[in-house]
């Protein structure tokens, strides 16, 4: 079946964009998360939505401020509002749901499983652990980008991505500090060769994740969606089809 478009509206008034790859109905949805600046438009996110595609329903979203959404990013902390719109659409069509983030995505994908639940399966694909990590050039980049008028402004125009100038308050539980409160299977993916974020980040996410719980540390994989082969992307799919579909027999 074709692709379609849907239009998502949070539980705080946000207009969503997103993308429905059709599915069995008595199979699983995969929500997918994009990276901060990132859209599912992009062909790196069209891929992805493509290979998860073939084992199950896909509902990719533009997250709030990003592409052809509404409203301001937060860059991960009222996103999971977004999330949460979009696990009550999938749910509401299909057996099962699944959450994969990259990124600002995956970190969303975190905390709305562990304050909002809801889902069978997350996966976070290169998240930060912890907030304000400036310790890469490319994260003291996304800072200037975030809390600058001028890094607003460039974002805006270079990537479409529209910014909250008034930050966070307050300041949101982190990753870190919530992951071991989710109730379903979790899936910490993380390359050592991240130039955001370095595998410690992973490292931590994982010894603060409750059980059932699997890490992997991927050689050579850099950071979320863009640097993400096919084979990733297809091991996932699997882990998600595996996990999820063993929950429902159960």
């Amino acid at each position: 079946m074709p692709e379609e478009p849907v239009s998502l509206l949070t539980s705080d008034g946000v207009r969503l964009a997103a993308r429905h790859h059709p599915g069995p109905a008595d199979g699983p949805c995969v929500i997918v998360g994009h990276g901060f600046t990132c859209s599912q438009r992009m062909k790196e996110l069209r891929h992805i939505a493509g290979i998860l595609g073939r084992d199950a329903a896909v509902l990719a979203l533009d997250f709030r401020g990003h592409g052809g959404s509404g409203g301001l990013s937060t860059v991960g902390d009222l996103e999971i509002h977004d999330l949460q719109a979009a696990v009550e659409w999938a749910g509401s069509r299909y057996r099962g749901v699944a959450v994969v983030g990259f990124s600002m995505g995956a970190s969303a994908a975190i905390r709305h499983a562990a304050l909002m639940g809801g889902v069978d399966a997350v996966v976070s694909v290169s998240s930060p652990a912890r907030w304000y990590y400036r310790d890469t050039v490319p994260m003291r980049r996304v800072h200037w980008a975030v809390e600058s008028r001028l890094g607003r402004a460039a974002v805006r125009i270079g990537r479409r991505t529209r910014i909250a100038a008034s930050g966070w308050d307050p300041v949101p539980e982190a990753p870190n500090e919530v992951i071991g409160r989710i109730s379903c299977p979790v899936l910490v993916v993380h390359g050592d060769a991240d130039g955001f974020f370095p595998v410690d980040h992973g490292l931590t996410l994982y010894e603060a994740a409750g059980e059932p719980r699997e890490l992997w540390i991927e050689p050579g994989f850099g950071h979320a969606e863009i640097a993400a082969s096919e084979d990733l992307i297809a091991r996932i799919s699997a882990w998600v089809h595996a996990t999820v579909s063993g929950r429902l027999r159960s």
